[in-house]
């Protein structure tokens, strides 16, 4: 009697989905400790590779004793291994980390992690000599796969579920599948996920690479051309020398950063398998064009802030003086917008040419709007301010025209309304999230001004605004453990977003 052969499963496909991840850092883990050995550096060289050839050995041990089961809860299973790479895949990134710097906490080390891997890069140790070239190289790369990470599962995951500023145009109801595709792909939860890994992964790695060599070119070093890389496609904002006044590329390099920059803006400048329909081009992309009247329009505020400073203190500005205020404004302006952070060489000199101090509370509101669904940029979300603005322009005219009816288009009528009410509940949510972390960082001692500065950076997933947004730079090495895992939670939930963390928190939806 002939028996029947199940069908070939690759072994991507048995393996667990958290496991893969775990497998993919592992690997990862010898590129920091390659570069080592050829810095002769052999203790954070044997650090790295250890750590990786534990991790692999660990993956194989638990994927072989569950290689039979088949994963049950399609696409909110998966969302639910989201939640744990971000919380406890940290917990094995930190372990090089941690051994390899030999003088700090492994608290301090997982909340390091944690900041690279949301893409929020928020730098707890404020001396770049402290830490060696292979872990600055592994922070920026922990940032560039954990921007991969949530460039993906935006689209395998978050726009299945409505889920991500994908609400504002789906049909459905947020952590519900509008069509049956999350529903089709219970048998095979992870057939979506697997084809957008194949389409986006080339597209970042190649974008990633384009950078890299420009700045080479522009005169960066190898170390910090890498690292400025990866920041940007991930809007981590890593550096290994603190910033850009530490680049050797100088204007250049920062033209390159921040034509880069734009891909945080919206979807449609690397990839149309999430646009929405009536949005296929990118000019007619609303997220793309209020990002660019903000930049322009922020900045020439910032600009003329500048020049009326200097002309309060009687001084001049030269031309070449000018040019360089409005470079400096337009690029730390889209930094923040993007939620990565750099600030150019040129914003110092602003300052001190006209004796202002910081506009915190401007670079606080950017980085609460944020940049495009489905990109590396966090905060608000740009789609959620268009559909907060087309609906108050509508209710402004139906103030004066009571009985009009809206000229809008069949998408943006939905926005109008369905969109603009979740784009209103989420931005409630964000507000008491905010509110909540503030309060509980004031009361570990932290102050209630520094405690605003760090739960807005952790939420947008902004890290360095915690240095330029105040006065005095915040040192958050000298915070206390309940400071930095309160942080940790609001980094995670900013990444994640609150209207994701309700969903894997209600029972009704896994009931499904």
């Amino acid at each position: 009697m002939a028996v029947a052969r199940a069908p070939k499963i690759s072994v991507i496909r048995r393996l667990p989905l958290f496991l893969l991840i775990s497998a993919v850092v592992s690997v990862a883990m010898w590129i920091p400790a390659i570069y080592a050995l050829a810095l002769d550096d052999h203790p954070t060289s044997r650090s790295f590779f250890y750590s990786g050839l534990v991790g692999l050995f660990l993956v194989t041990i638990v994927g072989l004793a569950t290689a039979s089961r088949q994963p049950r809860r399609g696409t909110l299973g998966q969302l639910a291994v989201l939640l744990g790479s971000l919380t406890v895949l940290p917990l094995f990134l930190a372990v090089p980390v941690h051994d390899a710097l030999g003088n700090t906490t492994f608290l301090n080390a997982y909340f390091d992690m944690v900041s690279a891997i949301t893409t929020t890069g928020a730098d707890l140790f404020p001396d770049p000599e402290r830490l060696s070239a292979p872990v600055h190289l592994w922070r920026a790369l922990v940032g560039w796969m954990g921007g991969l990470l949530m460039w993906i599962s935006a689209a395998a995951i978050l726009a299945p579920l409505s889920l991500g500023g994908f609400e504002i145009t789906a049909r459905g109801q947020p952590g519900r599948p509008v069509s049956g595709v999350a529903q089709s792909e219970k048998v095979d939860p992870r057939g979506r996920l697997l084809r957008v890994t194949a389409t986006l992964t080339p597209v970042y790695a190649s974008l990633t690479a384009v950078i890299w060599v420009l700045l080479l070119i522009a005169g960066e070093k190898g170390l910090t051309a890498i690292c400025h890389a990866m920041s940007v496609m991930a809007t981590s904002g890593i550096s290994p020398v603190g910033g850009l006044e530490g680049s050797t590329a100088g204007i250049t390099g920062e033209a390159i950063l921040f034509l880069f920059l734009f891909f945080a803006l919206s979807r449609l400048t690397f990839s149309k398998d999430t646009a929405t329909t009536g949005y296929s081009r990118l000019d007619h992309d609303p997220e793309f064009r209020i990002g660019l009247m903000i930049v322009v329009g922020v900045a020439a505020l910032l600009v003329f802030r500048v020049l009326a400073g200097v002309a309060e203190i009687g001084g001049q500005v030269t031309g070449l003086q000018t040019l360089n205020v409005i470079w400096g404004m337009l690029f730390t302006v889209m930094s923040f917008l993007t939620t990565a952070g750099f600030e150019s060489a040129y914003w110092n000199d602003a300052q001190q040419l006209s004796g202002l101090g910081t506009p915190g509370l401007v670079l606080m509101g950017l980085a609460l709007i944020g940049g495009g669904v489905a990109t590396t940029a966090g905060g608000v979300k740009l789609l959620r301010v268009y559909a907060l603005y087309l609906n108050g322009a509508r209710e402004l005219d139906r103030l004066i025209h009571p009985s009009s009816v809206s000229g809008a288009g069949g998408g943006n009528r939905r926005i109008q309304s369905q969109g603009a009410f979740i784009a209103w509940v989420f931005l409630m949510m964000f507000a008491l999230t905010l509110a909540l972390l503030d309060v509980v960082l004031a009361a570990e001692g932290v102050g209630f001004e520094r405690a605003m500065v760090l739960s807005v950076a952790v939420l947008s997933t902004t890290g360095p605004l915690i240095e330029l947004a105040t006065d005095l730079p915040i040192r958050l090495i000298d915070l206390s453990a309940g400071s930095k895992l309160t942080m940790c939670a609001g980094m995670v939930i900013g990444r994640l977003e609150t209207l994701a963390i309700i969903a894997l928190i209600t029972p009704a939806l896994w009931r499904d």
